[in-house]
């Protein structure tokens, strides 16, 4: 049984969202480039992505240099967002790739 000792997955939560993070903003950066946002939902969804991908930043950051009694909820919150993101940008992805938003 594995005693919870705080913070282990925070740094790696906080690195994969930011770096999905910064992919989102050029892909609505991209869309807005190309005046393809009115056009798609594209741009909303991904707007929800940034939003969790965002919020999961800073959690886990605050997890990291919060206390180990808030870093612990922080940590699961942002690992929750972090799948949240995750999944909102797999199902975008699926949908473009079988051509239902475009």
């Amino acid at each position: 049984m594995k005693i919870y000792k705080g913070n282990e997955k925070a740094p790696h939560i906080l690195n994969a969202s930011s770096n999905l993070l910064g992919l989102c903003f050029v892909v609505l950066t991209s869309l807005r480039f190309l005046k393809l946002s009115q056009r798609t939902i594209i741009d909303k969804t991904d707007i929800v992505a940034i939003f969790f991908f965002m919020l999961s930043c800073i959690l886990s950051f605050l997890s990291i240099r919060g206390s180990i009694k808030r870093g612990g909820l922080f940590e699961w919150i942002a690992d929750l967002l972090f799948i949240g993101g995750i999944l909102v940008v797999f199902v975008t992805a699926i949908l473009i790739v079988f051509n239902v938003i475009g």
